[in-house]
């Protein structure tokens, strides 16, 4: 199949709740993920750069989407240069070597009426 997708990506709005509801296991843990479809025949080799609000960038961190998958990146499992602050706002900028699609999600797991919200990457260039 022909890769679908742009190359570069911007999730304006980024934030990991600092906590979650006592007990939560690792699927209902508050967090932040970028889901990344890689529909081509190459593996995707993918950066991420994050931008605060009070600080200089993090990053880049690299991550791998092989070719024909997909890939539910949690920001929060994300530690190699450093990991990602929870309770601290960013922005981040997704750039891959081949054409992706990217979509936004967090799962905010603070109360018992766990809040799920989803949103398509913008697109760059």
């Amino acid at each position: 199949m022909e890769a679908i997708g742009r190359t570069r990506w911007v999730i304006a709005e980024g934030y990991i709740p600092d906590g979650s509801m006592a007990g939560a296991d690792h699927a209902l843990m508050s967090h932040e993920a970028a889901c990344i479809l890689n529909s081509g025949d190459t593996d995707a080799q993918v950066t991420l750069t994050l931008f605060f609000t009070d600080r200089e960038p993090a990053g880049p961190y690299r991550v791998t989407v092989k070719a024909r998958r997909t890939l539910h990146l949690r920001f929060n499992d994300l530690d190699d240069p450093e990991p990602v602050p929870v309770g601290k706002s960013y922005a981040s900028v997704i750039e891959s070597d081949v054409a992706v699609v990217v979509q936004h999600t967090r799962l905010d797991s603070r109360a018992a009426e766990i809040a799920l919200m989803t949103t398509m990457a913008y697109p760059v260039g």
